[in-house]
């Protein structure tokens, strides 16, 4: 134990000289060595029927800071008119922000510009209001070792017609785990879609650390989407949480196309009276892969409305855990949640688990769930097949057809597209269906 406590106190000693020489506020500087020390005590968070625990998530207890070479971002689509935020590794390579929302007081910058430039706003939101940094061992440490992000701040009554786009970019040209932090604020009456696009450049095994934290005010109408297509070698963590006020509107559409094991944990919690949350998730899974995904809606607000909508497909011998959580508080009266969980299994090799679960603490409410986990209809392949499709085409027509209620609920046509194009990557080695 003894020794233990040392390499602990060394670390926060090598911790606090990296931030001072980044130049960090005093104010994260103590929140990181605060997470350090309560990484010691706290546990690794809960997936029911999952077991994670021997993953790689947290080996690199180090914080350093480098350059990473710009032309790793090369293959980001060339931006004309676009809102855009393009990071790689530790190196914001762009910033595209229309001079008129400047002047409306948008913000969209790197998360350390933000706690540097405005710490009235990242003081106080940041892993505080909607995520704290005790919850478990893993956003403890995600606090402590953060080295990239975006911040994005949406003031009162500001309506934003075009996507916001991000592209983060993890560099594994170098050994160096990804710790990135996506802080969003949406205050009253704002409305706007976000989309993130994760993905890997380089071969070496590195882990991920990627968080996501939206407060939605009262009224306000935020769409986010992201696309996770993080690479072979990377062991990934994916928490995102949103807490929506009085009649705010947040929606999830999340596609989990990672080529390595993944942990997912996605939460709405819904304060206010009449706030609505639409989480929409498709995973695929191949090879040896396996993901563990929570998703979780809580009603704490009256009369409000949540429904989760998840299908995953496995091929191979990959793994896929879909947990579906409903929680209604005492109080929320007159709180709908509905989930569905569904499963599409492409291999006799495969494992699939959807597990709803429901907690509900009100008389006055509305809840269910629907669960499935099967293997392919192999009716359907015949008959695509007698049409003279080869095997391979049929079966992908089978996934798209499956993932296709899902998708079509997508409600930016250019989430969608992309979707449908990184699963179609995902799936383009004919050795998957054999």
């Amino acid at each position: 134990m003894k020794s233990a406590v040392q390499d602990y106190e060394a670390i926060k000693a090598s911790v606090e000289a990296a931030a001072n020489e980044h130049g960090e506020p005093h104010w994260f500087v103590d929140r990181r060595l605060a997470a350090i020390d309560a990484m010691q005590d706290l546990a690794l968070p809960q997936v029911q029927r999952y077991d994670y625990h021997r993953w790689p998530l947290m080996d690199n207890m180090d914080l350093s800071w480098h350059r990473s070479d710009k032309a790793l971002a090369d293959s980001v689509p060339a931006a004309t008119d676009q809102i855009r935020f393009v990071q790689v590794g530790q190196t914001t390579v762009a910033i595209n922000l229309p001079d008129e929302l400047d002047e409306q007081g948008v913000i969209l910058t790197d998360i350390f510009s933000a706690f540097r430039e405005h710490p009235r706003l990242t003081e106080k939101y940041f892993m505080d209001k909607v995520t704290k940094a005790d919850e478990n061992k893993l956003t403890a440490y995600h606090q402590a070792f953060l080295n990239a992000g975006v911040f994005l701040y949406v003031p009162k009554g500001v309506t934003i017609k075009q996507p916001i786009e991000a592209y983060l970019i993890q560099d594994s040209t170098v050994k160096q785990a990804m710790v990135s932090h996506v802080l969003i604020v949406a205050e009253e009456d704002s409305s706007f879609s976000f989309i993130q696009h994760l993905n890997t450049k380089g071969d070496e095994q590195n882990a991920a650390s990627c968080m996501v934290e939206v407060l939605a005010r009262a009224n306000s109408n935020v769409h986010f989407s992201s696309v996770d297509e993080l690479g072979e070698h990377t062991y990934s963590f994916l928490h995102r949480r949103a807490n929506l006020s009085r009649n705010a509107r947040f929606d999830w559409a999340i596609g989990v196309v990672n080529d390595q094991n993944t942990l997912g944990d996605f939460t709405s919690e819904l304060i206010g009276e009449g706030a609505h949350s639409e989480s929409k998730v498709i995973a695929v899974t191949t090879g040896k892969q396996s993901n563990g995904i929570n998703n979780r809606v809580v009603n704490k607000g009256k009369h409000t409305v949540a429904n989760i909508s998840q299908r995953g497909v496995l091929l191979e011998k990959s793994e896929l855990v879909f947990n579906g959580i409903g929680d209604i508080i005492h109080g929320a009266s007159g709180a709908n949640a509905e989930q569905e969980n569904r499963v599409l299994m492409m291999s006799d090799q495969a494992h699939g688990d959807a597990n709803p679960i429901l907690l509900i603490d009100e008389n006055d409410v509305i809840a269910g769930h629907a669960a499935s986990v099967g293997q392919v209809d192999q009716n359907q392949l015949y008959y695509l097949m007698s049409r003279g499709i080869d095997k391979e085409q049929a079966q992908r027509l089978v996934i798209r057809g499956f993932l296709g209620p899902v998708l079509e609920d997508i409600p930016l046509p250019e989430v969608r597209q992309e979707m449908i194009e990184v699963i179609e990557r995902k799936l383009e080695d004919g050795q998957h269906f054999k």
